[in-house]
């Protein structure tokens, strides 16, 4: 049997490093794309390499969404059975600094690939699966949020997503393209960036502990999320593409929790015994023992338009894809917690 070939746009990012591990393991020729840069930034794809099984059948190529003839001439070169767009600005706070570069490149960018699937007459060779969020339902009142419901984006990030979203499902129906979104809630990992909530928690906790850092700032402390773990989500990502039948598919654990009870699973599990006081931007975090203050609030790290509520209703990809999430949020908390203390300097 011929090996399936796979093209991942964003292979540097947590989920392309994920999914590129997941497609190898079953036997894929993965090509990562990734944007030229003079800081190295393979970090979460190193480890490949360091694979005799695995690094055989993986190269990395160098392109940009933002570039249509680089698009074109990967796919053509590439010949991909399977192509996965988790290229992106997907910072939602940054997008409201750059938003016509995360217009650019989250929604233009899923559009040049669509057309260079549909250039090269690949429609009936290249299954296409595009990254979309939870971020596009914003600022929805409805408890459960499913395929069905109409989207509210509350950022420049979400209202782009929303392009991509829609254009993949245009192309689908006027060009016959085998072309799905997952629409994806949000997933953590111990590689998701730095300046991710989950993962700026974590990390400052941990400094905080070990005397590298004096206090951590956050923003909304009530916001509530629908967190699961990236390595259970990226095999939702090639369940969908594995169907007779292209479709768009929520990804979620149902289950959603405040930063702030975040916040008290983590500092539980790192030694600390938190006290909450204050309100509003006013509200801190105080370490019990020696009264010193761990977590303020800066108006800084507020979003313009705040989302609020955000749970996902995954009951379709249950049915049809036979998936569901696996770890739970503590280990996942855990699992984090144990990289940031073997990587602590």
């Amino acid at each position: 049997m011929k090996k399936k070939t796979a093209l991942i746009f964003g292979i540097t990012g947590q989920d392309g490093a994920y999914l590129s591990k997941f497609l190898l393991k079953k036997n894929y020729k993965v090509f990562g794309v990734k944007r030229r840069s003079s800081i190295i930034n393979t970090q979460r794809i190193d480890d490949i390499y360091k694979d005799i099984n695995l690094k055989s059948n993986f190269v990395l190529l160098y392109g940009d969404l933002t570039d249509s003839s680089s698009i074109l001439n990967i796919i053509k070169k590439t010949k991909p059975n399977e192509i996965y767009n988790l290229a992106a600005q997907s910072h939602v706070q940054v997008s409201f600094e750059v938003p016509e570069y995360s217009a650019e490149v989250n929604g233009l960018g899923t559009l040049r690939i669509l057309e260079a699937i549909k250039n090269l007459n690949f429609e009936k060779k290249t299954k296409f699966y595009q990254a979309g969020t939870s971020e596009m339902f914003g600022r929805t009142k409805e408890k459960f949020q499913s395929e069905k419901t109409s989207f509210y984006p509350a950022s420049p990030y979400g209202v782009s997503k929303c392009f991509a979203h829609w254009i993949t499902i245009n192309y689908r129906e006027a060009y016959n393209l085998y072309a799905c979104n997952g629409i994806l809630f949000n997933h953590e990992s111990p590689i998701r960036g730095e300046t991710f909530v989950t993962r700026k928690i974590i990390r400052g906790l941990i400094r905080i502990k070990n005397g590298y850092q004096e206090k951590l700032f956050l923003g909304n402390l009530y916001s509530k999320r629908d967190w699961g773990h990236a390595g259970d989500y990226v095999e939702a990502m090639w369940k969908m593409l594995q169907q007779k039948k292209a479709s768009d598919f929520v990804i979620a654990t149902g289950k959603t929790f405040t930063i702030k009870e975040f916040v008290n699973k983590a500092a539980k599990r790192i030694g600390f015994k938190i006290k909450w006081i204050g309100k509003g931007i006013n509200e801190k975090a105080v370490n019990v023992e020696n009264k010193k203050v761990l977590i303020e609030c800066k108006k800084r790290y507020f979003r313009p338009v705040e989302v609020d509520y955000l749970k996902g209703d995954a009951s379709k990809a249950r049915r049809l894809l036979k998936w569901s999430p696996k770890i739970a949020l503590e280990d996942l908390i855990d699992e984090m917690i144990d990289h940031e203390l073997e990587n602590l300097s």
